[in-house]
């Protein structure tokens, strides 16, 4: 989503990268083109104002102008402040209280994903340990209730779905529920509408004041531009958010809106969606989402995914079978999916620092269409070929390229490509794993482009 205003803002640093000392000329030129940058991604004119009078500020004191590396300096600067416009460097914790069950009303305009995200924060706070339930007191949007149970349920969690009801009957029942049976958290999607009107907020005050919950969070649609800033001011102004939530933002919004809404409430982004799927979700931190921006990666949060996706057993079985040389097409492939399973490869190679750059130009989807490639011309073959693809033959190849649905050129370079994948990963256990073996086994995964 700031691919954009990521883009703008590293091409600014590398401008003030050929200054051999850093004048307050520089420095005005370069806020210009921040401004710029900023405003075409969507940020809000007051939020833009604010931001570069902090930056200057900072950036034409003695310290910064004597910097022997002049973009370092700015860029820290730039980097520090739009971290403290996000909420802080760490990232802000769910507020949850002693009592039985802890209540989170889910706020915000209809269309915004409210009900997805309900289900997607209950499976958060179930990774994490709690015992959530789930309840929609939405009674106006056809089907909100049953598609929150049917998502819901579809991840394993509990939904409080009785029959009829008004808004706050519904949530005195669940409530009474989840004491009940000693659910510790209840996440409660409020409905919403096309627009803010005084019916929504006299019935999320009536709710606020029967749950008496310990965050409201409002949740911003990333797609929705300067309208996502207008309504967070609303709702905090009418019922009091304690924290934002932002959707959709593997999209191609420009961002602006996001970096707004927190700085004109003065609330923290607490959590992010990044896609459709209800594990998609991650508790927002501001100093990886800047890293990120800026083209400085995420390295812990690389970690973090590996560590989600990759199965530790798995991994040291295949470090066993480096060893003894037994690497077959079927731990390729194995190889393979877990890679898919870390996200969307344009999203992981942006974690990396100083590859978003270099990526610059080369097509990541082709990318993962051939890892899409690789994995079904394997699935077409059978256990002996995948074990032993030494018994591949002409004719062998034909079968598995009709099965897969590729061409027979697709199968020769995937063998290719595993032979030489094999051999560089088994050098790479011999040198301990040196970082040009590193590269060369990077360099024969399924290839970008080809």
């Amino acid at each position: 989503m700031f691919e954009a205003l990521g883009d703008k803002l590293q091409g600014i640093f590398r401008s003030l990268r050929g200054q051999g000392t850093l004048t307050e000329a520089h420095v005005d030129a370069a806020l210009r083109e921040i401004r710029l940058a900023l405003l075409e991604a969507d940020v809000h004119f007051k939020v833009v104002k604010q931001f570069l009078e902090r930056v200057r500020a900072k950036a034409i004191g003695q310290e910064v102008l004597k910097s022997l590396s002049p973009d370092q300096a700015v860029l820290r600067i730039v980097r520090d402040e739009m971290v403290a416009l996000l909420g802080g460097d760490e990232p802000k914790a769910l507020q949850l209280a002693n009592r039985i069950p802890s209540v989170v009303l889910m706020t915000g305009l209809q269309g915004s994903g409210k009900t997805t995200t309900s289900a997607k924060l209950a499976r958060f706070l179930k990774q994490g340990g709690k015992h959530p339930l789930l309840v929609s007191t939405d009674v106006y949007r056809p089907a909100a209730r049953e598609q929150l149970k049917t998502v819901g349920e579809k991840a394993g969690l509990k939904v409080h779905h009785p029959e009829g009801g008004d808004p706050l009957a519904l949530l005195r029942s669940a409530l009474t529920e989840a004491r009940a049976i000693g659910h510790d958290v209840l996440v409660v999607d409020t409905a919403g509408r096309l627009h803010i009107d005084d019916e929504l907020m006299a019935e999320l005050a009536a709710l606020k004041a029967l749950a008496d919950p310990t965050e409201i969070l409002y949740v911003a649609d990333a797609m929705t531009g300067q309208d996502a800033v207008t309504s967070a001011m609303a709702f905090q102004q009418k019922v009091g958010i304690t924290g934002i939530v932002l959707t959709k933002l593997d999209g191609d919004a420009r961002g602006g809106a996001a970096l707004s809404a927190a700085a004109v409430t003065g609330c923290p982004v607490k959590f992010a969606g990044l896609g459709e799927r209800v594990e998609s979700f991650e508790a927002f931190d501001p100093g990886r989402m800047v890293g990120r921006i800026l083209g400085m990666g995420d390295v812990l949060g690389l970690i973090e995914r590996v560590e989600e996706s990759v199965d530790r057993d798995q991994a040291e079985a295949m470090v066993r079978k480096l060893r003894r040389s037994e690497f077959t097409l079927e731990d390729y492939r194995d190889q393979i999916r877990q890679m898919r399973r870390m996200g969307k490869l344009d999203e992981v190679l942006a974690m990396i620092p100083g590859v978003k750059g270099a990526m610059k130009g080369v097509d990541v989807d082709q990318g993962e269409r051939e890892m899409t490639r690789a994995a079904a011309i394997i699935d077409s073959m059978t256990r002996v070929e995948r074990r032993d693809p030494t018994v591949i033959n002409g004719s062998r190849r034909k079968r598995i390229a009709k099965g897969s649905g590729t061409r027979v050129e697709d199968v020769n370079r995937l063998l290719r490509n595993f032979v030489q994948t094999r051999k560089a990963m088994k050098q790479m256990m011999g040198m301990g794993g040196g970082m040009k073996a590193m590269k060369r086994m990077a360099a024969r995964m399924p290839q970008f482009g080809r």
